[in-house]
């Protein structure tokens, strides 16, 4: 994906770009989202906006072209040997950042250093990966994109200079299953980095951490964090400072599927948690890098095959339910030394501070407001959103950010709100509604399922499926701003390069359900019932 360019503002602007969203109030009082597009539209609220001293000279990450989106086809005796090479170019990504992260200052005394030490090596790293995925694609009689060799070299990203957490303003563009309507990208950039100290006037231009990079009550580093590698202040905004920007749903026709399905699967509390991601990088232990929350299916690790989930228990209610639905933890960055601090995927990683466990997970099936739906095929593969929205840019980014009460009126993609006493944070995914009627997944796990249109329509001749909405509700201790710096930050656990910016949270799911409940669901929803 190309970078976002976008004007700097100078204003301390309250304004949020209209999410690709609307609200419907669903039975029991709860909110739910029912979006009909993927939500990379950004926001400006200037108010925590904070100064980088020589911020524009700083590196503050690592920016890789993401091999694995441009993968439009790769046969089946390739799959695992390309999946392992994905998850090997990722590994040399996280390791090249911690390198970057632990040299600033052989860096500011070698101008060079970067490029001599760490992404000059990073390219000759990747061309020979790359290269061993095409050797694994055109040993098993598939075509190799000889494109795809170009994409080894990595370039740097200023602190100030990140794709996500710009702030721009986005006038009206809805995001119809990737492309946007109406779309140009106006308005200012936020300083991601390179934060003023203010401890005795000294300014940190190089988000090095203190004490080798754990800082007590989650203070920033020149990146962030408590891990130096992010959120910063600017990630951040007084949700009660933000205009209201969610669009209203689209038009119900005659033929619109408008029933319910609820499936209960609990927060979590068997503690299942792993760094593994079975879709991405099967056979990959800690292919994701960051921690992932489990419910439903219990035997989700980089090793389960379909055999494995069918198998399996579950923490669902209906324990015909065996589907897996995982998500990346939330951390609050307050000191705390969890279990996983010394350990790939967490500490090691970047990933740092308390999990937080959700007081509440909603797992819901809704209709389309244009078409029955037809029943999700058994093991269907869903991604929604991307973990790598800081180097890939917003386009398939799907996060919602927001709180209890204020979940109808603001959604947020590049910000953490920081809400009033006695409101909750929320992020709410809505997976993507149409599928091709064929794949299960996808070389990319992208092109199979589709965002319907900003009216509501699948395009393409995919089919509206019933989709997946999810709401997980959150007691977050209150962020403090303090001098340009974020106390008691909290986060999404990512990548280490990709800075914990909200806009890369994202979303799981396998659909474990047998024949006999995937009908049950399609019916439900095509009648209009509200089922359980």
């Amino acid at each position: 994906m190309g970078r976002n360019t976008r004007k700097r503002r100078s204003s301390m602007a309250t304004k949020a770009v209209a999410a690709s969203a609307a609200l419907a109030l669903g039975g029991g009082g709860l909110i739910w989202a029912n979006f009909y597009a993927s939500a990379h539209e950004s926001n400006n609220s200037g108010q925590n906006q904070t100064k980088a001293a020589n911020a524009a000279a700083q590196v503050a990450t690592i920016s890789c072209p993401d091999v694995g989106q441009k993968l439009t086809s790769v046969p089946n005796g390739a799959k695992q040997g390309v999946a392992n090479e994905l998850a090997n170019l990722d590994k040399q990504i996280t390791e090249a950042y911690t390198r970057l992260a632990s040299t600033r200052q052989a860096q500011a005394g070698d101008a060079g250093f970067v490029q001599n030490a760490i992404v000059g090596p990073l390219k000759e790293k990747r061309a020979a990966t790359i290269d061993r995925i095409r050797i694994n694609i055109q040993r098993s009689g598939g075509q190799f994109d000889n494109s795809l060799s170009q994409l080894a070299a990595c370039t740097t990203q200023a602190a100030n200079n990140t794709n996500a957490g710009q702030g721009g303003q986005n006038n009206g563009g809805q995001n119809n299953g990737g492309q946007q309507n109406g779309g140009q990208q106006n308005g200012g950039q936020q300083n991601n980095g390179g934060q003023n100290n203010n401890n005795g006037g000294q300014q940190n231009n190089g988000g090095q951490n203190n004490n080798g990079g754990q800082q007590n009550g989650g203070q920033q580093g020149g990146n962030g964090g408590q891990a130096g590698n992010g959120p910063v202040a600017s990630d951040f905004v007084d949700i009660t400072k933000v205009q209201a920007n969610v669009k209203a749903k689209p038009r119900k026709n005659g033929q619109a599927s408008t029933g319910t399905f609820t499936t209960r699967c609990g927060v979590n509390a068997n503690n299942k948690f792993n760094t593994d991601n079975v879709i991405v990088a099967p056979g990959v232990t800690n292919g994701a890098h960051h921690l992932h929350d489990y419910v439903g299916n219990q035997s989700n690790d980089a090793f389960a095959n379909n055999n494995t989930f069918a198998a399996a228990q579950t923490s669902c209610q209906n324990q015909q339910d065996k589907s897996s639905y995982y998500w990346p933890v939330l951390r609050v960055q307050d000191g705390t030394k969890e279990f996983d601090q010394n350990r790939d995927g967490g500490g090691k990683e970047g990933n740092v501070g308390k999990v937080l466990k959700a007081k509440q997970a909603e797992i819901k099936f809704v209709g389309s407001p244009k078409a029955k739906v037809v029943a999700m095929p058994q093991f269907l593969r869903i991604i929604t959103g991307d973990a790598k929205t800081t180097t890939n840019g917003l386009a398939n980014a799907n996060a919602h950010w927001s709180c209890t009460g204020f979940e109808n009126k603001v959604q947020l993609t590049e910000q953490y709100p920081i809400c009033p006493q006695g409101s909750n944070v929320v992020r709410t995914f809505a997976f993507q509604s149409c599928w091709d009627g064929k794949n299960i997944d996808s070389a990319n796990h992208r092109t199979h399922v589709a965002f319907a249109d900003g009216n509501g329509n699948c395009q393409n001749g995919f089919k509206a499926i019933p989709q997946l909405t999810m709401r997980l509700v959150y007691a977050v201790p209150t962020p403090v701003i303090q001098n340009g710096q974020v106390k008691n930050a909290y986060a999404v656990d990512g990548f280490p390069e990709q800075l914990h910016k909200p806009s890369t949270d994202h979303d799981d799911f396998i659909n474990v359900m047998n024949a006999q409940l995937n009908n049950k669901i399609a019916n439900c929803v095509n009648k209009g019932q509200q089922c359980q």
